[in-house]
């Protein structure tokens, strides 16, 4: 009870802060499930003030066309039970629920079968099901600018060329070190298909949440001495992972995470020790110096509107990642309105179709703020992930810093494995799966 309290204290606050307009406004609801408490608290909270950050923002440029959005927060503790419960609070309040991103890969599984049925859509920006790529099978998820697929891809893309090329990556040794969850679990099918095509052995080693005991993990690495190490990691378990490194004498920079484990909260208290640690980034990595982080800065925080707890964390990796988050949403609804009426509330069906016929060009995104935070994107029937580009990023003691142009992951290996799961799904769902006019609706 004492944590539904919070999420309620949460939700007043935020909806305090953006003002009392009444039921009579045109406003759209955005329900953010977040997660500022519990163990992952320390990457939840910077997502979550990016995301809400963003939306105020869209509110002070004027809303989508005139339409204010009406923000309202639901504490899920990165509990996959609590979000399917925050999902089921939300869905049909002020006028309903259009677009609801879990925040968590569990919850993405959890919810994709309810989706459909609600008429609302699932974004996963850079996390959920990689095969939900397949707009013609999963017509409701959105993992838009990247799965997890793209990024064990383009990691390994980096190894191969840190070693002069992919063909030297035959009779390497891999260790893939995963978060034993369904987050962790979904880095598994590129590694495994990659090391048989290139010839490189893989140590699968999980671990167990939330990833604070990892010595028995350690001592593997210690006597195996793979060449390297890939770390599908979240949370605590990625600072406890670079402080076994640096006592089992493990190069950092032979070191590669996913894009949860790259950002701030990871490596801030290993400081020097993590110096070399390379992450893969999911386009955006940490920019101060980003035309949106500068206009939210100088629209709500010098105006004392600002929704974390210090304006430093604008910018940061996650901050950025979860504003990135919001926009992509917020271009949905806009593509739905051009369509099917401008300054007007858009329902769940219409956002379904802006989200799926988006086109995020280099232009539109300067306009809004994210130049050289994240490539173009667009989204049709079949692709509803609409990017498969990503960077990487390596720690240089202090912060997070580019160190690679864009890499593109290999279309010719992810998109046939991405119509295999869907298939797979679809035909234990019994799924018919979309052609000619459902395509175009």
């Amino acid at each position: 009870m004492k944590q539904w309290k919070i999420a309620a204290i949460a939700a007043a606050t935020v909806l305090a802060t953006l003002g009392s307009t009444g039921a009579m406004a045109a406003e759209q609801y955005m329900p953010v499930l977040s997660y500022r408490t519990g163990p992952y608290a320390p990457n939840g909270v910077p997502i979550a003030d990016g995301i809400v950050d963003y939306m105020k923002l869209v509110n002070e440029r004027g809303g989508i066309n005139g339409v204010k959005l009406l923000i309202e927060e639901c504490e899920t503790a990165y509990d996959t039970a609590r979000s399917v419960e925050c999902y089921e609070r939300t869905k049909a309040k002020n006028g309903g629920a259009v677009a609801i991103q879990p925040w968590s890969t569990g919850a993405t599984f959890a919810l994709t079968e309810k989706a459909p049925i609600d008429k609302i859509s699932l974004v996963t920006l850079g996390y959920g099901r990689s095969e939900s790529a397949d707009g013609s099978v999963f017509k409701w998820n959105f993992p838009l600018a990247g799965n997890y697929w793209v990024g064990a891809d383009v990691i390994i893309q980096a190894i191969g060329k840190r070693e002069g090329g992919m063909d030297k990556l035959k009779g390497k040794k891999i260790a893939l070190i995963y978060h034993d969850s369904p987050y962790g679990k979904e880095s598994i099918p590129m590694v495994r298909e990659r090391a048989k095509m290139l010839g490189f052995s893989v140590m699968e080693l999980p671990v167990a949440h939330p990833g604070v005991e990892q010595k028995a993990t350690w001592l593997q690495i210690r006597k195996e001495r793979p060449d390297y190490v890939i770390m599908w990691g979240f949370g605590v378990m990625n600072s406890t992972a670079l402080k076994e490194a640096q006592a089992t004498g493990y190069p950092r920079d032979k070191m590669y995470g996913s894009w949860w484990a790259g950002a701030e909260p990871d490596t801030r208290d290993a400081g020097e020790a993590a110096k070399g640690y390379n992450a893969v980034a999911l386009q955006n990595s940490a920019d101060k110096n980003a035309a949106v982080v500068k206009e939210t800065l100088g629209k709500l925080y010098a105006q004392g509107k600002g929704t974390a707890s210090t304006k430093d964390e604008v910018g940061s990796v996650l901050w950025l990642r979860g504003a990135m988050s919001s926009m992509v949403v917020v271009e949905g609804i806009r593509r739905a309105q051009e369509r099917f009426g401008k300054g007007k509330v858009m329902n769940g069906e219409q956002v379904r179709w802006g989200l799926e016929n988006l086109n995020l060009t280099a232009e539109r995104i300067k306009e809004i703020g994210f130049e050289n935070v994240i490539r173009p994107l667009a989204t049709n029937c079949q692709d509803h992930m609409g990017s498969y580009w990503a960077r990487i990023e390596t720690w240089d003691g202090k912060e997070w810093k580019i160190s690679s142009d864009w890499m593109q992951g290999d279309e010719q290996i992810i998109k046939p494995m991405i119509k295999a799961a869907a298939a797979k799904y679809a035909q234990e769902q019994k799924i018919t799966p979309r052609t000619g006019t459902d395509c175009d609706s």
